[in-house]
């Protein structure tokens, strides 16, 4: 008989219980555990006790079921995962392997075999019948052999295995089998790929705002990857080990059982607050974990924001350490230790493509070659990163980075050259940020590294905003990007001095969090950087001048009447020369692209195009003149009906029903585009709906004319609503015919599958739906997004009259949630209001609204009163 079968002598039976009551122990068990820890010192060291008492409490009660249990002979239970390190949170799975010392081939159930593969499955089901969320698998030594071969997750299973209960010698087997066949360097390779991909799928940053505590870069995983290649390589399966065999410092493992065991302290934590499996700090749930630890919102932070700050340095040391680490591990399996090196100058070395300093005391000997590290980055041919030793030498120097550092004039003339170097800006201040020193160097910046953004539409943290930005900027000015935006790269490639923009990049939004407006604090910011650093009068002015109005060019172009001269004319007085004009609109551009991929879109980029070049006229000295500009624009139309073959002079009897504010708000595209849309059709009295492919390459324009109605734009938003398009603009003008010529900028998922099936849908369907006399139906119940659930808008309502007295300009601000636009025509309709000019933007998932309206209830206080506290219930 083989040895592997035989089962070692049993341990004297303990009484068999019931399923029901073995149920009862395991959520009594663990509830026990919880609250202990809850009463106890809910702490680190708390949480690792915790997760090694949870994993012992489900040993017992899984020896026991197996000891009920009728399972083949020679059999054995196996943890793996998490579980198999002895680890286990409040509500993680389970994973066990049930190791067989044959196979479970499909049978006749009469048969022996088919017998065991019964009693097997009666086994997990009993696992899950006591409330155990057990993941299982049932494979022979050999079929573990044969998967580890195959995939690298069998592989990594078996590396982390503890033995619970059965047969002692098949489990000794199935591990010798498993070391055989380990090849250290292959599994270092599949894990590298592993974990890429891995990060690609969180974002690739540890700063995501809902990050993964386990899975996202600097989570729990990253770390256990750590173990899994060190282990496989025999380097040890501890710090502690990795730190005796010399793969890591003491310092090193300190920090890393440290920053470990805040995570792991968070996870637990997340657990408990979610009472499910739950590993994402997920918005709704992170002032509850925060709560936890003792946070308390103020009046300048929120508790989250506390606890999120802390999660984001721990994450961050452990992406560095990770780094670490990894190339340390794959010099050893590689026996690369000793590669050759080719010197770059007397401190550093080329050693395969990384930049390695020539002693490791390189640092403390002479602290300015801390940034001279990452200019030797910059300006070396084939460099693509800093070596072990590098990386390892700058996480030790961290300390050495103060204020006397700070005020060291050849480390201030260093870090303008790394701003002022010709390539690598963003590379290099991103790598400065990963290995702490950029926020050494820059106090400032150091203050926003983890800091949280509660504003609904940027995804990143200040930080990485800011990064993100500077990188946008950049961009630019490089010629393989030309084609992203073009007319930014035009104008681009006639600036001078790129490093201008950097800087005001940089600082843009540093002094975010610290309470009052960021733009000005930001200025006070830049302004003395700008001094301490030597920059001449004139480019610190105009560095200042982006900081302070970084965000006036954004809220000019989506919230104020682009057609009206004196908005031009006083935008023009607010920038003053050209030059501060195109710098500030490469910033907004830049900036608004960093806040998330849902902000920016080809509409709001053609706002600020049309800003800016109205703008660049009226600095020329042009001064405005509406009826040349009109007379240009219909003859350049005349010009476009001629080519669609449209006889002289058909369009004039619509023109002749316009005012002048039309042709001052329409290109001569669209002027031409409406023509022919309503040649013969000027007195009909149905409606009329036209859809083409936006000009700016977005979603449809679609004018709608009609006589006009009170209630035909809340018709027409409720149409739009209904078919989930998003309005981004709405032009609504009404002629001296009394009919209403309206056009619309919309965005629809479906545009890219059959558009011109989604035209045809919407000139057919818009009809029939202003042909209704039917009452306006009733809003339907809209779903707030999570996010929104968690950091909700107070509902915002202005209203005050325009600069000539003659009109209103309504200002909206709320969470965004379907059919909220239809909510406040609907209001607009009820009180009679006509609407002149619809500007909405959306900032993610908030919604900033600008319309200019007239009405008679506006006249009165009461009635004016009465449409706003509607309005405020609509947006509510």
């Amino acid at each position: 008989m083989d040895a592997a079968v035989v089962n070692e002598p049993a341990a004297a039976p303990r009484p068999a219980l019931p399923l029901p009551e073995l149920r009862r122990l395991v959520r009594e068990g663990r509830q026990s555990l919880i609250d202990q820890f809850k009463q106890g010192r809910p702490n680190v060291p708390g949480a690792a006790r915790l997760v090694r008492l949870l994993a012992e409490h489900i040993d017992d009660v899984l020896v026991q079921l197996w000891d009920q249990s009728t399972l083949p002979k020679g059999a054995a239970l196996v943890a793996v995962g998490g579980y198999g390190r002895g680890e286990l949170y409040p509500y993680s799975d389970v994973d066990v392997l049930l190791l067989m010392p044959h196979g479970l081939s499909p049978a006749d159930a009469s048969s022996p075999v088919g017998d065991e593969r019964a009693r097997v499955e009666a086994f997990v089901t009993a696992c899950w019948d006591i409330g155990l969320e057990i993941g299982s698998s049932v494979r022979t030594v050999d079929e573990c052999v044969a998967e580890a071969l195959a995939d690298v997750t069998t592989q990594t299973a078996m590396l982390e295995c503890r033995f619970l209960c059965g047969s002692k010698r098949l489990f000794e087997q199935f591990r010798r089998r498993s070391r055989e066949v380990l090849d250290p360097a292959e599994f270092l390779v599949a894990k590298t790929l592993e974990m890429r991909q891995r990060h690609t799928k969180y974002e690739d940053t540890p700063y995501s705002l809902e990050p993964n505590c386990k899975e996202s870069p600097g989570g729990l995983r990253d770390l256990q990857v750590l173990r899994w290649v060190a282990c496989a390589a025999g380097l040890g399966s501890s710090w502690t080990e990795m730190a005796n065999k010399g793969l890591i410092t003491r310092f090193e493992a300190r920090q890393l059982q440290r920053n470990e065991g805040l995570l792991r302290l968070i996870r637990a934590r997340l657990h408990m607050v979610a009472k499910r499996r739950e590993d994402r700090l997920v918005f709704d749930l992170q002032t509850a974990v925060a709560e936890s630890f003792g946070y308390t919102s103020t009046a300048e932070r929120r508790a989250s924001e506390a606890l999120m700050r802390r999660y984001y340095w721990a994450a961050k040391a452990v992406v560095q350490l990770n780094q670490i680490l990894m190339l340390n591990i794959e010099e050893r399996v590689n026996g690369l230790q000793d590669a050759a090196m080719r010197p770059i100058n007397e401190k550093f070395f080329d050693r395969g493509g990384m930049v390695e300093v020539a002693s490791d005391d390189l640092y403390e000997k002479d602290p300015h070659a801390i940034l001279e590290t990452f200019l030797t980055f910059q300006q070396t041919v084939g460099i693509k990163g800093l070596s072990v030793r590098t990386l390892r030498a700058l996480y030790n120097a961290r300390e050495l980075m103060d204020a006397k550092f700070r005020a060291d004039p050849e480390n201030r003339r260093l870090f303008m050259e790394i701003l002022q170097q010709p390539r690598g800006q963003t590379h290099a201040l991103r790598l400065m940020n990963n290995t702490s020193v950029l926020g050494r160097y820059l106090w400032v910046f150091r203050r926003i590294v983890g800091q949280m953004q509660h504003d609904l539409f940027h995804v990143y943290t200040v930080d990485q905003h800011i990064l993100m930005v500077l990188r946008n900027v950049r961009r630019f000015f490089i010629p393989e990007h030309t084609h992203e935006y073009p007319f930014c790269s035009q104008l681009a490639a006639h600036w001078d001095r790129p490093w201008v923009l950097f800087v005001a990049a940089l600082f843009h939004d540093v002094a975010k969090g610290r309470g009052g407006d960021h733009s000005d604090l930001g200025a006070v910011e830049v302004r003395r950087f700008c001094r301490d650093h030597a920059i001449d009068r004139d480019d610190a002015k105009l560095i200042e001048f982006l900081v302070q109005e970084h965000l006036t060019m954004s809220r000019v172009a989506q919230k104020e009447d682009l057609s009206d001269p004196e908005v031009i004319q006083a935008f023009a007085e607010r920038v003053r020369d050209p030059r501060r004009l195109t710098g500030l609109y490469l910033l907004t551009v830049s900036d608004i692209r960093g806040t998330s991929p849902k902000v920016w879109n080809a509409w709001k980029g053609k706002l600020l195009e049309d800003l800016y070049r109205s703008t660049l006229r009226a600095l020329g000295g042009a001064q405005p003149n509406n009826a040349a500009d009109i007379e240009m624009r219909k003859q350049e139309a005349r010009q476009m009906l001629a080519l669609h073959s449209m006889l002289p002079g058909s369009q004039e009897a619509l023109w002749q029903t316009l005012d002048l504010s039309y042709f001052a708000r329409h290109d001569s595209g669209e002027i031409a585009w409406h023509a022919r849309s309503l040649k013969k059709r000027v007195d009909t009295d149905k409606p009329v709906v036209s859809a083409r492919l936006s000009p700016v390459g977005e979603g449809l324009q679609v004018m709608v004319y009609a006589p006009d109605r009170p209630d035909l734009f809340a018709r027409i938003c409720g149409y739009f609503d209904s078919g989930q398009f998003s309005i981004l603009d709405a032009r609504v003008h009404t002629t001296r015919a009394g009919y209403a010529l309206d056009t619309f900028q919309v965005i629809t998922p479906y545009i890219d599958q059959a558009y011109r099936d989604l035209i045809v849908m919407v000139e057919t369907q818009l009809v029939l739906a202003l042909s209704s006399e039917q009452p306006l139906p009733e809003p339907g119940i809209s779903r707030l997004s999570r996010r929104v659930k968690s950091f909700p808008v107070a509902p915002r309502v202005q209203l005050r009259p325009d600069e000539k007295a003659q009109r209103w300009l309504l200002s909206v601000s709320a969470s965004d949630r379907s059919g909220l636009l239809y909510r406040i025509a609907r209001v607009l309709a009820q009180h009679r209001i006509n609407l002149q000019l619809a500007k909405i933007s959306t900032l993610g998932e908030r919604v900033e609204d600008t319309f200019l309206v007239d009405g008679a209830a506006l006249q009165h206080n009461r009635s004016q009163i009465e449409f706003e506290t509607e309005l405020l219930s609509a947006l509510a």
